[in-house]
């Protein structure tokens, strides 16, 4: 039986009451991608909330090897798995592409593992008239092999590109400002309590 317990005083205590570290994912790599206006738009709601501590973690912009397992000592993919690691929750921005997500998204999901556990990890989808909600139901299982837990709710947007201005603002907000309001809702409450879970008792200790 664990010994562990959460402290009312201290370094313990001050992780657990501190902002809710939450990163969020750029999954697009492809050249003329849309991903950069919808993860702009979704960051700027998230900084809307003083209890939310966010940090963007570009997939364009890491150095990840092609070939599963093998080693990079790039500086960009040292400060990526440092995001993951102290991250307490995770947003993952995808578009669909063919049914699925982007190879690049699952190259940096399968060259981390640990920083995943015992975390949530909402998704921002985007697409054509599915909104992007075939690849998240492709991610959920890949997350759970994992150790992460999954929100339930989503923030989609289908043919975004007609949406938003040239300005990064949408023309029509409420829908998913409303869809944004409830993803944060389940993420803040699944980030904290396991946080306050992982202070306890580390997952796999």
């Amino acid at each position: 039986m664990s010994n562990w317990h959460v402290n009312t005083e201290g370094p313990q205590h001050d992780r657990v009451t501190a902002p809710l570290r939450v990163a969020v994912v750029v999954g697009s790599t492809r050249e003329g991608r849309f991903g950069t206006t919808i993860a702009d738009w979704f960051v700027g709601q998230l900084r809307r909330h003083d209890t939310l501590e966010v940090e963007i973690v570009d997939t364009l912009q890491v150095a990840l090897p092609h070939a599963f397992g093998a080693v990079t000592e790039h500086p960009s993919r040292a400060e990526t798995t440092e995001k993951l690691s102290r991250a307490d929750a995770f947003v993952v921005v995808t578009p669909e592409y063919n049914h699925s997500y982007p190879g690049a998204l699952k190259n940096l999901i399968d060259e981390h593992h640990v920083e995943w556990q015992a975390k949530p990890v909402g998704f921002v989808s985007y697409g054509g008239i599915s909104g992007g909600l075939r690849a998240v139901e492709h991610l959920r299982p890949v997350f759970a092999e994992l150790h992460a837990v999954t929100i339930r709710d989503t923030v989609s947007f289908a043919n975004p590109w007609r949406r938003f201005d040239d300005a990064g603002e949408l023309a029509e907000p409420t829908d998913a400002v409303t869809a944004t309001k409830a993803l944060l809702k389940q993420l803040t409450w699944w980030g904290e309590a396991l946080r306050t879970a992982r202070a306890a008792n580390p997952y796999g200790a």
